[in-house]
């Protein structure tokens, strides 16, 4: 892996550009197909057109079968580490295929069948990965619904994908906390119009369930029954524009965003990455600290490790606390993790905890070579920090639910790219990045407006919403013509790198200047005694809106708050004007965020606001938005 040394990146990027066929074509060789690709790219099929059209394949076998078949049967594809339940569990990729031959072979039991709907809302548990390669194999389309998410909202997505079969299981670990998942399942059920034929139910030890007769079956029983009967299920060939998954969009209400994943172009795309983007190569173990239920768990716990021939990681624990700031790196050390991916929120939970990074020199990382952060922007300060602790590369990228994989990043595996800290650097291969004023035409360097893509999207991005063709072309292709709009708002500099500064939404007007609240929250985070903050522009009869900041205190800070509070605001104004009209920073206990890690700002701002708000399905925990509530009082 070249560091710093001549990167490939602009040839490599110029030449995806200039014939993306060409390009994603001979990416493509990477991939083991059943029939090959009539066409590369069809224009004229979907909304934007389809990649890799009439090209027969299937995943799972891409994923597992190859791989045992050309000797790496007895390599581990998957190690599932579990603080929480302190038990470590391993499969070679032949354990891994056995596994999943034998429960595609129970779905198929239930009448499960090419093209249907298969609905898994698990827990952070090696079964869940199974089932989701289960599905792949025969041609099955799943959704992935977070364990633990309310039943109201499971209920819709079961509408919406109109399930034959859910997976689940009898409960959650959460520290301190277990969470019954089956009451939850059993409400959603109730509560959907559409009924699935049957649920397996995977007993866990800390919480077992009663089971619905004719209805709810044991995962452990099923299994036990296929493997003595010696029942297998092949792989099924599908279409490469066949959907693989439906991932519904975090957050929504009333019909829910179904996002459409194809099963060609994301196999080519996130293989792709593993080695040009991440830098890693097969026979090595990687680490995506993510869930199963965000979509970075699917490209980067499941598919692209193993596409790759590599081992992954799963994780199911806290960056603090299970059982303390140093659970990051204990699993790094032991599973000897050459590269890590993970939110920035987790790294400001550990700077928060463990300032000096004592933890940090307790383990042998001799292998540990790169970091990698996603999932919300990455502010400077923890960059810097988490550089001056690791001594390794460290780097932001930015990608969204609905692409699947990275649109700007630094490539490791082309020869990485000097670091510029608050940007994720630049487009990857496949994506013309844009960024446009309000009539879709491009703004000079270094001037803020909407982060866009010119269409066609590259291989792995959706091609559509489940269902919902006018809905997609409406959310995403109709404002700004002939581009994808991201609703990311930010600017490109002068050498072409990519500044994401919020969503669209988090770009303020004080008084008729348009000003970022990332770039706010930058200043907020680079004084000392903070450890994460965030900026929300609340509603002002003057100004129209004036920011507000939240700020969490490191552990050990023993001044008072508001000494602080004053600090920062005479920050801002040093460093941004008055013209930001900075003057109210809140020192609270912690942030409201889902669970993937992301700061709820949307709903702090209906709060702050004081218009109605509902309580996010992702939410980690409900009672912060109390906390929140509290400390506005008579601030606002």
């Amino acid at each position: 892996m070249n560091i710093l040394g001549k990167s490939r990146y602009h040839e490599v990027y110029a030449r995806s550009l200039a014939d993306p066929e060409g390009f994603w074509a001979e990416a493509a060789r990477e991939i083991d197909w059943i029939e090959p690709a009539k066409k590369i790219f069809d224009s004229t099929q979907g909304a934007y057109g389809r990649w890799f059209t009439g090209a027969v394949v299937n995943t799972c076998y891409n994923a597992l079968d190859r791989h045992v078949e050309t000797g790496r049967a007895d390599q581990l594809a998957l190690i599932h580490d579990s603080p929480l339940t302190n038990t470590i569990t391993k499969f070679t990729y032949a354990e891994l295929l056995r596994e999943v031959q034998t429960l595609a072979a129970i779905m198929t039991d239930f009448g499960v069948t090419k093209g249907d709907r298969v609905i898994l809302y698990m827990p952070m548990v090696p079964e869940a990965v199974v089932a989701m390669l289960a599905c792949a194999r025969i041609g099955v389309v799943h959704s992935v619904v977070f364990g633990g998410f309310a039943a109201k909202e499971l209920a819709t997505r079961i509408d919406d994908a109109r399930p034959k079969l859910i997976f689940s299981a009898s409960c959650g670990i959460e520290p301190g906390r277990v969470v019954q998942y089956k009451p939850l399942l059993d409400e959603a059920i109730r509560l959907a119009s559409a009924r699935p034929d049957a649920c397996i139910i995977l007993q866990r030890p800390q919480a077992e369930c009663d089971l619905t007769p004719r209805r709810d079956y044991d995962w452990a029983s099923l299994r036990k029954k296929a493997l003595l009967a010696g029942k297998l299920a092949p792989c099924v060939p599908v279409l490469a524009t066949d959907p693989l998954y439906i991932l519904y969009t975090s957050g929504t209400t009333g019909v829910p965003k179904g996002v459409v994943r194809d099963n060609g172009g994301h196999l080519v795309a996130v293989k792709w990455s593993m080695f040009n983007l991440y830098g890693v190569n097969p026979g090595e173990v990687w680490w995506c600290g993510s869930d199963i239920g965000w979509v970075v768990g699917h490209s980067y716990i499941v598919y692209g490790p193993l596409f790759h021939g590599a081992t992954s990681v799963m994780y199911e624990g806290k960056p603090v606390g299970t059982p303390d700031a140093g659970a990051f790196w204990r699993v790094i050390s032991e599973h000897k993790a050459v590269a890590f991916f993970t939110a920035p929120t987790a790294f400001r939970a550990i700077k928060k905890e463990d300032p000096e990074g004592k933890f940090i020199r307790q383990y042998d990382l001799s292998r540990f070579r790169t970091l990698f952060l996603a999932g919300e922007r990455a502010d400077p300060p923890t960059v810097e920090w988490a550089e001056a602790q690791l001594e390794v590369p460290v780097i932001d990228h930015w990608w969204q639910t609905e692409t699947g994989w990275c649109i700007a990043g630094n490539p490791m595996g082309l020869g990485m790219l000097p670091v510029k800290h608050g940007s994720p650097t630049v487009p990857m291969p496949g994506y013309q990045v844009d960024v446009v004023d309000e009539s879709a035409k491009p703004v000079p360097a270094n001037t803020m407006g909407s982060i866009v893509i010119r269409l066609p999207m590259p291989p792995g991005c959706l091609p559509t919403l489940w269902q919902q063709e006018d809905r997609f072309r409406d959310a995403y292709l109709t404002e700004f013509p002939g581009y994808y709009k991201t609703s990311d708002a930010g600017f490109k500099d002068d050498d072409g790198y990519v500044f994401v500064m919020g969503r669209t939404d988090d770009i303020i007007n004080v008084a008729g200047h348009r000003l970022s609240t990332g770039g706010m929250e930058e200043i907020l985070a680079s004084h000392p005694d903070v450890a994460e903050c965030a900026v929300l522009g609340v509603n002002d009869a003057i100004k129209g809106e004036v920011p507000c900041g939240f700020l969490v205190l490191k552990a050990g800070v023993t001044r008072a708050p508001v000494e602080i509070e004053k600090e920062i605001v005479a920050l801002v104004r040093e460093r941004l004007g008055p013209v930001a009209a900075f003057k109210l920073a809140i020192t609270v206990a912690r942030l409201p965020k889902t669970r993937s890690g992301k700061i709820l700002r949307g709903t702090m701002k209906k709060i702050a606001d004081g218009e109605p708000w509902s309580m996010p399905a992702t939410i980690e925990d409900p009672k912060v938005l109390e906390e929140i509530g509290a400390a506005l009082k008579d601030r606002v």
